[in-house]
This record gives structure tokens, C-alpha cells and sequence, in this order.
């Protein structure tokens, strides 16, 4: 199993090009089952979730086709062609690898009348359950059954549009409903909708294709059911998370950090909470520059939300930066359960936390000092690494296939800084 190696203590600076974002690119690519067309994605990132959505795909009869670019280039493009499709059955060898996997339910059920989908898996971050999906589905006319593990869903005659109202925002909710309600008949209402930038990328996109949609965005999305989507070319948003992910670094080693090719907005609460821990933060058109100022880090109370609140995908990354913070701050989780499986970890460190239910308190100290540590998950990998760039020594990262699934060449971008990063394989 690879490793990474990373020497702390010095401070980074430099320009980091953010790549396009997992959470975007998976349901663009899901997506590619409404139709018989050609589905052209632009700013795929390089990820083992790209890898594995792309088996499954090809897995129900998807035609998956990279343009790889120049080798040290980021992003690739991706046609994908649906035309063929010969399985509506999604295995569980793959569907437990991933849980974005879950949400092709919603176009093989709208477009064929049937699917057959393996309950999810992907990060041990809490339970995260499928019943708003099933209900929401249920409510267009589906009939499911859930048998020895899978979702068994049919709806012979076409789904029919209707007016949903999930009990709790769920992006990946969103998505599948969006996604089945497209070629639904009628109009579908779905309220209290996501609002994440990737909702509103997967609709763009699904516009593209000849979809009508409305809303996306807010908290209510309206879609008229069409008889057919055609293809469509789209450049996949960049991502939030790891923008977010670099900024917290750039403010834990010193900086200016430069990040560039992102949507500066997308991640205002993010850089909302840096300038109060007492960062210096500069947008220019999509350009963010990050550096840490003279004074200490200020330490900030930090409650996630839904967007456009504090992303619980930042919180781990968060709570490394405020383990050397002036003071005490609070980081209370309010999306995940048993989503703070990195305590353990940053006190290898020497970080000083203390868990209370949904808060950890975070008690800022003078230095971190280097240690093996172990990720426990996707995000709690990237904390581990803002950490240890800050840490006196030399840090041994272990389990870092769970960063590989969502950061494309994260040693890369940091080596461009100045950090001593490098990865031992197995």
C-alpha cells in the first residue's frame, strides 16, 4: 500500500491550478445514461472514483473514451456514448466501492423503465441512508423493492412528474431525482433541493442536452419532462473542496499560495472563515491568492452546513489548521456523523483536541511534530497532509488510496510550492 512522505516546517509558495471537481464530474458522467448521444466532458480530473465509475459504466454497455492531453497535464477529456446500453443492473462489486455509483438508479429506471442497483458504499463517514432517493422515485410513480442488497425499482409506464419534498437536503438526492425527472412525464417540483454549484453544473449540463430545467441553484428545482436528451460538450466545474483544501494549507505553512481556474464565490465561506483566523485572502477574477499574515492564527468557531455554509468536506482540513490556532475554537459537524475519525490522528501530532457529542474543541498549540498516521478516510487524508506540512520532521502518511480517489496529483501541486513530498509505492 503506497505512502506519503512529507519533510514539514517550511513555508510554501507558488501558483496551484484547481482541477475539476469529483463531486461535478461523477453525476456529469451518470448523466450520459438519458441518452443515446454523445456526452463530451472536458476537465475530468484523474481519479481512481473517475476510474471506477467509468468500470461500472462500461459495465451496463457505456462506451467511455479518454483524451488524455499532455502527460503532465491536469484534467482529461471523456466521451461517453449510452446508445447501447445492455444491463440496467448496477453490481454490488462496484456500487460498494463508490457511493456515487448509487445514482445511476435514476436515469436507467427513467430511461428504460427498470433498474437493479447495489446499495452504495464509498468512505465510512456515517450512515447516510437511500430512502430520500427511494421516496422521491416512489413518488414518480416507481415501485421499489429492496432484495438481498440491491434496490429493485420499475415503473413499466413511465415515471410521472409530481411535487417532492425531501425531509433533509441530499445532493446526491437531488442529483438522481433531477436526473430521473428529466424524462418523466410532466412537470416535477423537488423542495428543499440542494443548492450546491454541482446541482447547478448538472443541470447546465443536462440543459445542454435538451432537458428543461428551473431553479437549480436554490432550494427549489422545477423540471418539464422531455421525450429525448440528445449529447452535449461540457468543461466540469473546478472543484471547491480542493481549492478550499490549498487555501487552508497556504494559511497553516505561510503562503502566498495562488490558486487559479476556479469560481471564487464557490468557496466564500470557506474564505470567509481564513480571513478570520487572520489570513490575507486577494480575488482576482478566478484567481485566489492565500498567505498567512505576521500575527498568529486566530482560532474560529466552525459550524458545517449545507451550501453555501462551511462544507463538512473542509472540516478535517479546518481542524489541522486550528490545531496551531491562538486559543480555543469549536468545530461542531452537523452533516456527518462519525465524521471526526482525524482526531485521533492530529493529536500523533500533538494536536490538543477533546471530542463533546457533534464538537471537537480544539485547544491551539506552539508546534506540531512529525508522526505516522493513518487516513481514515478522503478528506481526513488531505488534514493529515496540511498538518504535517506544518509538523517539524518527516511525517509518513499511510492508506493514501482514500486521497487518490479525490485529489488528482495532490504531491504534484504541493512539490510546485516548495514542499518535500513524495510517495513510496507498495
Amino acid at each position: 500500500m503506497d505512502t506519503l512522505h512529507i519533510k514539514g516546517g517550511k513555508p510554501l509558495s507558488g501558483v496551484i491550478p484547481i482541477s475539476g471537481a469529483k463531486n461535478a464530474a461523477l453525476p456529469l458522467m451518470t448523466a450520459a445514461l438519458l441518452t443515446e448521444g454523445d456526452v463530451l466532458l472536458d476537465n475530468v480530473p484523474r481519479l481512481t472514483d473517475v476510474r471506477t465509475l467509468i468500470r461500472l459504466l462500461t459495465e451496463l454497455g457505456c462506451e467511455a473514451e479518454f483524451s488524455e492531453g499532455s502527460a503532465d497535464s491536469f484534467g482529461q477529456g471523456l466521451r461517453l456514448n449510452a446508445a447501447n446500453i445492455t444491463s440496467t443492473t448496477a453490481p454490488y462489486e462496484l456500487v460498494s466501492q463508490m457511493r456515487a455509483s448509487f445514482w445511476v438508479l435514476g436515469p436507467l429506471l427513467t430511461r428504460f423503465g427498470e433498474a437493479r442497483v447495489s446499495l452504495p458504499g464509498g468512505c465510512a463517514i456515517g450512515a447516510r441512508p437511500v430512502d430520500i432517493y427511494i421516496k422521491g422515485l416512489e413518488a414518480m410513480g416507481a415501485s421499489i423493492e429492496i432484495v438481498d442488497g440491491y434496490v429493485h425499482a420499475t415503473a413499466r409506464n413511465g415515471l410521472k412528474g409530481t411535487h417532492f419534498r425531501s425531509s433533509l437536503v441530499s445532493v446526491g438526492a437531488t442529483h438522481t431525482l433531477m436526473m430521473a425527472a428529466t424524462l418523466a412525464e410532466g412537470e416535477t417540483v423537488l423542495e428543499n433541493a440542494a443548492r450546491e454549484p454541482e446541482v447547478g453544473d448538472l443541470a447546465a449540463c443536462l440543459t445542454a442536452m435538451g432537458a428543461r430545467i428551473e431553479g437549480a441553484g436554490t432550494d427549489t428545482i422545477r423540471i418539464t419532462g422531455v421525450k429525448k436528451l440528445g449529447g452535449a460538450n461540457h468543461r466540469v466545474l473546478a472543484d471547491r473542496i480542493e481549492a478550499g483544501t490549498f487555501a487552508i494549507a497556504a494559511a497553516m505553512t505561510g503562503g502566498p499560495i495562488t490558486l487559479t481556474g476556479l469560481v471564487p464565490e464557490t468557496i466564500d465561506a470557506t474564505l470567509s472563515v481564513l480571513r478570520a483566523a487572520g489570513a490575507r485572502v486577494d480575488v482576482s477574477g478566478d484567481r485566489v491568492t492565500v498567505e498567512r499574515t505576521a500575527g498568529p492564527i486566530r482560532a474560529v468557531d466552525v459550524v458545517t452546513e449545507v451550501y453555501p455554509g462551511f462544507p463538512t468536506d473542509l472540516q478535517a482540513q479546518f481542524m489541522s489548521l486550528m490545531t496551531l490556532a491562538d486559543g480555543e475554537s469549536e468545530i461542531v459537524e452537523r452533516i456527518f456523523e462519525n465524521r471526526f475519525m482525524h482526531v485521533q490522528e492530529l493529536a500523533r501530532f500533538g494536536a490538543n483536541i477533546s471530542l463533546h457529542g457533534d464538537m471537537a474543541l480544539v485547544h491551539g498549540v506552539k508546534r506540531l511534530t512529525a508522526a505516522p498516521v493513518m487516513a481514515s478516510d478522503l478528506r481526513a487524508s488531505a488534514a493529515l497532509i496540511i498538518a504535517a506540512l506544518a509538523a517539524e520532521g518527516e511525517t509518513i502518511v499511510n492508506r493514501v488510496y482514500h486521497l487518490d480517489r479525490g485529489f488528482e496529483r495532490i504531491e504534484e501541486k504541493l512539490r510546485a510550492c516548495g514542499a518535500e513530498i513524495w510517495r513510496e509505492k507498495a
